[in-house]
Parts: structure tokens; sequence; C-alpha cells
């Protein structure tokens, strides 16, 4: 996805430094999940949060550890997350030593008790950048069912209240599913009339409490991915996907489309080549999508590495082996950032490298992080070229 500077997000240092961030070296982005407590019984929750902290969390000094890890890993972006990462007592401190280091952090508390506005105002007093908080729909109804938890949109709304008193930036996350697949409209509107700089969209993995069943269809996420690029022409705030890695394609064809339109080529194709892509919007090259694994890392509340928290497969712990090792060295992460590797339609698609397809959803619904998307409609020119000279 490419923000309204026309820069495509996962190419260039977080700082703006303008230096070319190697995804086989560092991440783009670290999330930590700094505790599994949680007060919500969310239905798509893919940490299972429980209600009281484990015992096996890492300790203040070995997140001070971490931190120093992370920011040794070329500095990329830092985001506390949990369950609710304002249950951890010391969440504050950890924060204000990663910002005094110099680095970028952010977090996605949950929307309860917890989010006081003197909580908010002791974040804005360490730096943190920005605060993302969930909203799953427009209505209480939708909401606080998605959400496990009665009264969860009320309490929501009056935490973005004091973010705005705050003038903190907002960034509305959202997970689209069954539940909300129809209200969609509404939830635009709403993320504008609240104020948000960023509406980040998560497309559903069914993993954890979140079930196939809650899935819309692959056509449904086309039409969401074709829906989301025409808003984001005139909404009032950037959009972001996660677990969407095909709106990347989408967003290149529709931007094809109108560009040859815009020239009267009435004989346009669905796609372009890559080299046509690096001369649309003003880029002067192709988009580097972000991935699972692929300048994306997720640690654990115990200290497991995953390419990310929908995608669990353990390729270390930190307490044993640092994170940039297993980072650079470890299996599962190596595969992941060969998307000309992956199998079926995905390993030959002209898009596999600025999307690649969610590795998440792919292995929890096929149970190989190497295989297609099965979301994705999507028929690659590769395939398309053989199915006509059979």
């Amino acid at each position: 996805m490419m923000n309204k500077s026309g820069h495509p997000h996962g190419m260039r240092h977080p700082h703006g430094l303008g230096k070319p961030i190697d995804y086989n070296e560092n991440p783009y982005i670290v999330i930590w999940e700094v505790t599994r407590a949680c007060q919500l019984k969310c239905v798509h929750c893919r940490a299972d949060a429980q209600l009281q902290a484990d015992p096996r969390e890492l300790t203040t000094a070995e997140g001070l550890k971490l931190i120093d890890n992370i920011y040794e890993m070329n500095n990329p972006m830092l985001v506390f997350t949990g369950g609710d990462c304002l249950m951890r007592e010391d969440l504050f401190d950890l924060a204000d030593y990663a910002v005094k280091k110099g680095m970028r952090v952010s977090m996605t508390p949950s929307a309860t008790a917890n989010v006081t506005k003197e909580k908010m105002e002791r974040a804005k007093e360490v730096g943190l950048s920005r605060w993302g908080l969930s909203l799953d729909g427009p209505t209480p109804e939708i909401h606080d069912h998605f959400r496990g938890t009665p009264g969860s949109f009320d309490l929501t709304l009056e935490k973005i209240q004091y973010l705005n008193e705050l003038n903190m930036p907002l960034q509305i996350n959202t997970v689209i599913s069954r539940y909300n697949y129809d209200h969609l409209e509404e939830m635009a509107q709403l993320v504008g009339e609240l104020g948000a700089v960023m509406w980040y969209i998560f497309l559903l993995v069914p993993t954890g409490r979140g079930q196939m069943d809650d899935c819309i269809s692959p056509a449904e996420h086309e039409k969401v991915f074709r829906w989301l690029y025409e808003l984001s022409k005139t909404a009032p705030y950037d959009i972001k996907t996660t677990a969407a890695q095909h709106y990347r394609r989408v967003v290149l064809q529709q931007k094809a489309r109108e560009h040859l339109i815009e020239k009267g080529d009435i004989n346009y194709s669905d796609t372009m080549t890559m080299d046509q892509t690096r001369m649309m919007d003003g880029l002067k090259r192709a988009p580097k999508g972000v991935n699972d694994g692929n300048g994306f890392a997720f640690v654990s509340h115990i200290g497991d590495v995953v390419p990310s928290g929908l995608l669990p497969i353990v390729a270390g712990n930190i307490r044993e082996t640092p994170l940039a090792e297993i980072y650079r060295e470890s299996k599962v992460f190596k595969d992941l950032r060969q998307p000309d590797n992956y199998k079926g339609k995905c390993g030959v698609c002209e898009y596999n490298k600025i999307c690649g397809g969610s590795r998440s959803r792919t292995y929890a619904v096929t149970g190989d992080y190497m295989e297609s998307e099965p979301f994705c409609l999507y028929i690659p020119e590769a395939m398309r070229h053989k199915e006509t000279t059979v």
C-alpha cells in the first residue's frame, strides 16, 4: 500500500533517512506482544488472551535487552501489542527507554477501563508516536459482539475522545469479516468523523478464535480491495492493510487501468509489467511489500520469535538466540523471503514480490506457509499464457 505522498510502505527507513532496507538482514517493523493479559474476549483473537499475565513473560531487564537488539537491526519501527499491552505495569518505562534511543514506537491497547486519560497523557509525555484502537463495527451491536464484551463500543468512543482532546494521532484498527462486511461504508464514515489519521484494515485470518466461516469469500476480498482503493482517493485518512497483501496488486491494477484510460488506450489489459508500474504514480521502483517474515517479525510474551502473530511457527527464542540471528538465519524466515519458491500460482505470479499473498492465511488454511494464497482470485499472466497454448 502506498501512502499519500506516493511512497510505498516498507521501502525506506521509518525515520526517513532514505536508506533502503534489505529485508534479508533487517525487518521494517517488529511487533512485541508484551503480555497476553486482556479483559476482552474477541471472537477473532489469535492470542487466546487471558485475564491474568503469564508468569513466564519477559522481565523488564529482558525487555530492555530486546529493545537494544531491535534497535541494532537498523532501528525498525516497534509496536507494543498484547493481549492488552496496558496491563503490563512497566510498559511506559519500556516505551520511554525505546523512544530515548531514537526509536519510533507505537502501541495498540485494548479499549478497556485500563485506558485512562492519565495513561494517555503519560504516553504523550513519553513520546509514543501513535495510539491504535480497535473498532470493528459502526454500531454497538456489531462491535460488542465481535469483541465479546458488552459496552466495548461506547468505551472505545470515549477513549478516542480522550485522544482527540490530547491531540494525539489516532489509528483505528478494523478486522473485516462476516460480522461487518455489509457495514463498511458506515465504518469508513465513522473513522473520518472520529478524526483518525490512519484506518488500519485487517482481513480475518482463521486462526486462534477466528474461524473459516467468519472469513469473507475470495470474491468479497476483491470487492473490498477495489472499494478501499476508491475510498483512498478521497478519505481524510490514510489506509493500510494487514493480511491483505493482494490489495497491493489491486492498487497497481487499478492505477494501470486509469493510466491507460487516460492515454486513450482502449485495449488495456488487467495487468502491467513491473517496468510499467515503476513509471506510475511517480514511483522510481516497484513497491516492495512487507510480508510475514519478510520485513516483519513478531516476538511473543515469552520471547518466541515467529514470522507474524498469525503465523505461529516458532523460529527461535530471544532468551536463547539473538533476534537478529533468528530473523536472518532461521529456515522459516529464509523460506518466506523467497517468493519465487512459493507453490502454485503465487510462485509464478508477476506480483509475488510486492504481494506474495498472506502467508498467515495460507498456513492457517492449508498448513503449508509456502502454498498459494487461498483467498485470491487472480490468475497470473504465466498461467493464462499456459492455458491458451495447451
